[in-house]
């Protein structure tokens, strides 16, 4: 194993435990002998107090667009849930929390090679929708024509392969 596995491994591993699903983590056996000094931890107590389905979202959320993509494909199968998880794993499809609209506009000054004010009248600043791998934004040409500009991820493709390595 890399040493950057090993950092992505143990941040994973925080993930769970910051969002108080590491009841399966120190199942694990290499964990197994400090399962109980788990309780000593002061959000265990406090956070078991938000709905599983919540914290599972969070979880997702925090762990990269590759998870969150998985929550999105979960959020589909009524068949392997229960409703109260499909409805916060449907959150996951376009309620994503956007990324800086500093840096959207910004991927779109790079890709267009020339400042935003060239090619749109206007841009919108607040996303329409922002999702797992892109957000959404309104914005107006020139000519008038309303369009929507879709801005991919920054580093997103570093991100998924980080977590396929």
């Amino acid at each position: 194993m890399r040493i950057g596995h090993g950092w992505r491994l143990a941040w994973i591993q925080w993930i769970l435990i910051k969002h108080g699903l590491d009841d399966l983590l120190f199942e694990w056996t290499p964990l197994r002998h400090i399962r109980p000094a788990r309780r000593l931890l002061p959000w265990h107590w406090w956070l078991r107090k938000t709905p599983l389905a919540i914290r599972l979202r969070l979880t997702l959320e925090d762990l990269g667009p590759l998870y969150v993509k998985f929550g999105q494909v979960l959020s589909t199968r009524r068949d392997l849930l229960p409703q109260d998880f499909i409805d916060e794993l449907t959150k996951l499809q376009d309620r994503v929390p956007p990324f800086p609209t500093a840096l959207a506009q910004s991927a779109i000054e790079n890709a267009l090679k020339a400042p935003l004010a060239t090619h749109f009248a206007h841009f919108d600043e607040t996303p329409l929708a922002s999702a797992s791998i892109a957000q959404v934004h309104a914005a107006t040409l020139h000519d008038g024509r309303d369009v929507i500009v879709k801005i991919i991820r920054p580093d997103i493709d570093r991100l998924i392969a980080r977590d396929l390595a």
